[in-house]
């Protein structure tokens, strides 16, 4: 039985609130406790963030399908999954979501609770890889959607822990996690003027994954 409206936009607003939550606030303590070593800190914050996506994707994705994520949400949009309407409102919450998550982290760690990130996230080598980073994991979404429906949360957590060290940029691959990551001037912020690039590389590889997707899968899962 599909959920309500109201259900799935309560678990697409929860689900982004405690990603945001889980990325900011690993980062900040692994920072804190790898003494200036950026390589663990980073390791630290790609296993929680991977972590926390495989639990969100299993339980809330029977729910709300587990987007998170305007550039999945997006894709679904086009293969015919979510109408334009209901995208609408998954956008939404998940950029709300997300900047509460912001939020809660600075909360927990005794921190300002609204911050401009300061770190320099810019140049075209990243964009590209938000776009590359983006576009593996919308297609593993859309093959995986397809093919193992039963390992999607596995799929999704280890796409993203794996994007954390193959790209330049860390594997943000969502616009609303990045606009979050605007929002902390901690380990896992991004310069709000870096932020509008980063999104447009995201989009980009979205709708990149979204016509390689359809054409190696189909338009339409099994």
């Amino acid at each position: 039985m599909t959920a309500s409206l109201s259900r799935r936009v309560a678990a697409e607003a929860l689900g982004s609130s405690l990603l945001a939550a889980t990325v900011i606030g690993s980062g900040i303590l692994a920072a804190r406790l790898s003494g200036g070593n950026d390589g663990v800190a980073l390791l630290g914050n790609t296993l929680a963030t991977a972590a926390i996506l495989y639990v969100l994707v299993a339980t809330l994705g029977p729910v709300s399908g587990a987007h998170f994520n305007p550039a999945v949400t997006l894709a679904a949009t086009l293969r015919g999954e979510t109408t334009p309407a209901v995208a609408l409102v998954y956008l939404a919450v998940q950029v709300a979501g997300c900047a509460a998550g912001a939020v809660l982290a600075h909360a927990m760690f005794d921190l300002p609770l609204i911050q401009i990130g300061s770190a320099d996230r810019s140049g075209a080598g990243r964009v590209l890889a938000e776009a590359a980073a983006t576009f593996a994991l919308v297609l593993a979404v859309i093959g995986g959607a397809r093919h193992r429906p039963g390992d999607l949360p596995a799929i999704v957590a280890l796409v993203i822990a794996a994007g954390y060290w193959w790209t330049s940029s860390t594997s943000f691959a969502n616009p609303a996690i990045t606009l979050a990551r605007s929002l902390t001037d901690t380990f896992a912020g991004i310069r709000p003027q870096d932020a509008p690039g980063f999104v447009a590389g995201q989009v980009a590889g979205a709708l990149a994954a979204w016509a390689a997707g359809s054409w190696l899968f189909g338009r339409r899962p099994a």
